[in-house]
């Protein structure tokens, strides 16, 4: 796979000062045009040491406009990053459209290294590799341009420069015992970037291996191959919304497909259930009580918990989320409200404004609706079209996914509330000076389309309850119920944690 980039090119001085005026030019008018554009570039450089990665990264800082440019290396994780899922302090790093990052040992770099170095045997070597993969299908499908360069240098080339750097009195601190212990396992080195690379050169994301023997020669091949995939992709003819499959907005979701009428898990539930006030408030002081101690264990061994509320508008959301909250030390807990994106959220993946609040080990967050608003209001209200929010349960899956294999407990609320309930509580709003604010017209017209939001819901927890991550239906007509059942699995599913034993309720 490599011998092609083995040949020790080079590129004469007087092509090089000839070539590179122009090829500036090129790349500092295509990048003012990308400043416009709908979409991100994400450049990663990844391969063997000593073949010029951060020098080409250093070029490409000095011959474009930096404002709209952005490196960002990842060494050993941080006592922070360890805290959180590994693709944590990626997606924190990601740009948004319009703009460019040039990533030095990324995400391909910990793989690698574990593998080599016995850590991780092949299955979970490819499993890691298939992470990526979808990783980066997540991006590619949101518009990103990906470009992964791969700069290689053969066994003697590379210990012919390694021994140069040592050699020079300012550059000699770059080199380490590491580097030359990665020298020695060159062999292996290169058999693990070789099953990298046939794994996860896709369509999407495809590698490009640069020789890295010569400066002259890396730094052009790489900026051209960067000005050409960009323009490229700045020229590509804007296809129109066809309204048909894969590129609607506002689908309906579809009714039994035997034209029966809609049976639906939330049709299913008891809405009748109900606590007397003297028995609730008993139970809401043991439950708090609980859930303060559980809390309290949970961050001595470092257990992060992540809860996840959704449900009908005046369904009680923020109440459950208030009887939560008092029972826990406000240093341990942040609420996320989610509301529309902003124009810097919007301008990124819609998966990133929820990575960034992943908790440190041992706190919680608290999202007041979540990512489901993809596959729930954007899907009904036509901002995420077909094919978007089709995709977003496997994205969603598969984000939940790392959460809970970093050891994160992860709970998902749907407060369930009857169409006649929800009407009460309306009309109850409207009436109280300090509850009316609550009330818009938005609530009115998603009330319009409760049989299209019913039938997504359904949708939703048939792809996305899964063993790991299952969704809780609550019976919420009463309040009080609802506090309590939410309380009680909450408790449930803490105790569990701390007991390493199954935490499916």
């Amino acid at each position: 796979m490599f011998r092609t980039a083995e040949l020790q090119r080079k590129l004469p001085k007087e092509d090089y000062h000839q070539q590179v005026p122009q090829l500036r030019e090129e790349l500092l008018l295509m990048q003012m045009e990308l400043r416009k554009a709908d979409f991100p570039v994400v450049v990663v450089f990844a391969g063997v040491d000593g073949a010029g990665k951060s020098e080409t990264v250093n070029k490409l800082h000095e011959w474009m406009d930096s404002r709209w440019l952005v490196a960002r290396a990842f060494g050993e994780p941080s006592d922070e990053e360890r805290d959180r899922p590994e693709y944590w302090r990626y997606w924190r790093e990601l740009p948004p459209r319009g703009r460019m990052a040039l990533f030095l040992s990324s995400w391909y770099s910990m793989p690698i290294l574990d593998h080599v170095y016995g850590h991780i045997g092949l299955a979970e070597f490819d499993e890691r590799l298939e992470r990526i993969k979808n990783f980066e299908k997540t991006l590619a499908d949101d518009g990103a341009l990906i470009l992964k360069f791969w700069m290689h240098l053969s066994k003697d080339a590379q210990k012919e420069r390694l021994r140069k750097l040592e050699k020079n009195p300012l550059l000699h601190w770059r080199i380490s015992k590491r580097d030359w212990q990665h020298w020695e396992l060159y062999e292996q080195f290169i058999g693990a970037a070789e099953r990298t690379l046939m794994k996860t050169s896709t369509g999407l994301a495809p590698w490009k291996i640069v020789e890295g023997y010569d400066e002259r020669y890396r730094s052009v091949a790489v900026a051209t191959i960067i000005r050409d995939a960009i323009r490229f992709r700045l020229d590509e003819p804007k296809t129109p919304a066809a309204g048909g499959n894969g590129d609607a907005r506002g689908s309906k979701p579809a009714a039994d497909a035997a034209g029966l009428p809609p049976v639906t898990v939330l049709s299913q539930l008891d809405s009748g259930k109900s606590l007397e006030k003297e028995v609730y408030n008993e139970k809401l002081k043991h439950y708090q009580a609980r859930l303060n101690q559980l809390q309290r264990a949970a961050r001595e061994r470092k257990i992060s918990t992540i809860l996840v509320f959704e449900g009908w508008d005046a369904a009680g959301k923020g109440g459950s989320i208030r009887r939560i909250t008092a029972a826990l030390d406000a240093r341990d807990y942040q609420v996320i409200q989610i509301a529309a994106p902003t124009d810097e959220e919007a301008a990124h993946n819609y998966l990133w404004r929820f990575w960034r609040h992943i908790p440190r080990a041992g706190r919680v967050t608290i999202y007041d609706r979540s990512w489901y608003g993809r596959v729930l209001v954007e899907r009904i209200e036509g901002f995420a079209r077909t094919r978007e929010w089709q995709r977003a349960y496997g994205e969603i899956n598969d984000f939940e996914a790392q959460l809970v294999e970093r050891g994160i407990v992860l709970m998902k609320f749907w407060l369930h509330i009857t169409v006649e309930e929800q009407l009460r509580r309306f009309q109850e709003r409207e009436q109280i000076a300090y509850k009316a604010w609550k009330l818009t017209d938005e609530d009115w017209r998603n009330r319009e389309r409760w049989g299209d939001y019913e039938l997504a819901v359904n949708d939703m927890v048939e792809r996305t309850s899964t063993r790991q991550a299952p969704w809780m239906l609550i019976e919420a007509n009463d309040k009080r119920h609802a506090r309590i059942e939410v309380l009680r699995t909450l408790c449930q599913r803490l105790e569990a944690a701390l007991a390493g034993g199954p935490q499916n309720p």
